[in-house]
């Protein structure tokens, strides 16, 4: 039986032979945490290297999304670290996980029970390796429609979504989300005009980049944070 962490090197290797997996602090959680938060994320020096186009291609065209701390994710992970009211003692759903950084910053708040949910099956062994390594303990779910019965409820009280309006075929689930939780918190650092009546910003979080840095335009280190609160 292969480790969590075994999955994700043969995962990475498949799109990247010559990547590994380096144990990362995330600089922006100790800003508010008192211990480093660690996650298994893609070595910096790769993304360093000359990355040829043919590599970049392959990267995109397979992008294996947790090896990267997206900046809504961070940025959404830092906001609940430094508010654990949000989540204290709350069944708590972190959709579209990733890593599962966001997840992992609900548990260190406090949060009674996270639900990490994906349909990307090595995200979700990415969720259990990153939790091994902060000492956490999450649970695990690829498909949303199947909460009532994998955990038998219907919703949970916080839903937390970092990242998932990257391609704008995902706006519909605005609405779904509304569904399963009463308060939903919506990262976000693509959707340039966001207007949906249901959810307000919050707060506008600048200058984050991604974990490695790519150098990505720098209009994507801008993050908003929506709220729903039914």
């Amino acid at each position: 039986h292969m480790s969590a962490f075994d999955q994700l090197n043969q995962a990475l290797h498949k799109v990247l032979p010559n990547a590994f997996l380096a144990q990362t602090p995330i600089p922006l959680l100790q800003t508010v945490y008192p211990q480093p938060v660690y996650l298994w994320l893609i070595d910096e020096n790769f993304c360093h290297e000359d990355l040829t186009p043919e590599i970049i291609e392959r990267l995109w065209q397979n992008c294996p999304y947790w090896v990267f701390a997206w900046a809504s994710g961070q940025v959404l992970a830092q906001y609940i670290l430094a508010n654990p009211h949000l989540v204290k003692d709350q069944v708590v759903m972190d959709f579209g996980a990733g890593s599962g950084i966001v997840g992992i910053a609900a548990k260190l708040a406090g949060a009674k029970q996270v639900i990490c949910c994906d349909i990307d099956l090595v995200s979700l062994a990415a969720c259990q390796a990153n939790a091994a390594l902060n000492q956490v303990k999450l649970e695990l779910l690829d498909d949303l429609f199947a909460l009532p019965t994998q955990f038998g409820r219907d919703k949970v009280d916080v839903l937390l979504v970092a990242d998932v309006l990257y391609d704008k075929a995902n706006l519909p689930l605005l609405d779904l989300f509304l569904q399963y939780a009463d308060t939903v918190w919506v990262a976000d650092s693509r959707v340039k005009n966001f207007n949906h009546p249901h959810y307000q910003k919050i707060t506008v979080l600048d200058d984050t980049t991604t974990l490695p840095d790519m150098d990505e335009a720098k209009q994507f280190n801008q993050v908003a944070l929506y709220r729903h609160q039914k």
